[in-house]
């Protein structure tokens, strides 16, 4: 018969929990800081003046010692609602640079994406954020750690 593991103090068991979300939204991948002829070359057909949408699949990962009394490192429905308050809410069928503020003036690419989803998450205060990683397509992803 083995010992439990430990689930509080120091040297308690840390675990990651992993939990995916989705939205769609579109955008215009357009640099006021490059000519018309660089934002087609560097953007090609992502530079369409209409813009393009995605259905994004994002994955947000945080790790914390496991609750003793409740045996979660963080309660689903808490992280859920925190997610939809701070990322799907704001972001899901919006146009990112109209609609969200924090792209009005940055390009909202896929990585800036994270940059910007990582910094609403983390604030998540029942667990630490480890990661958030932004599916755009099934051929391209991005993820994001902090610094």
């Amino acid at each position: 018969m083995s010992a439990a593991p430990k689930t509080a103090g120091p040297g308690a068991l840390q675990i990651s929990l992993c939990r995916r979300y989705r939205f769609a939204a579109s955008h215009r991948l357009h640099s006021a800081r490059l000519s018309a002829e660089e934002n087609q070359r560097v953007y090609g057909k992502c530079n369409n003046p209409f813009g393009h949408g995605h259905n994004y699949v994002l994955e947000v990962s945080v790790s914390g010692a496991v609750d003793p009394a409740t045996g979660m490192v963080a309660n689903l429905a808490e992280l859920d609602a925190y997610v939809a308050r701070e990322v799907l809410q704001p972001f899901d069928h919006r146009n990112l640079n109209e609609e969200v503020a924090a792209f009005r003036a940055t390009v909202p690419t896929t990585e800036n994406l994270c940059l910007e989803i990582f910094a609403r998450l983390r604030g998540f205060p029942a667990a630490r954020l480890e990661r958030v990683r932004v599916e755009e397509t099934g051929n391209n992803s991005f993820e994001y750690a902090g610094e």
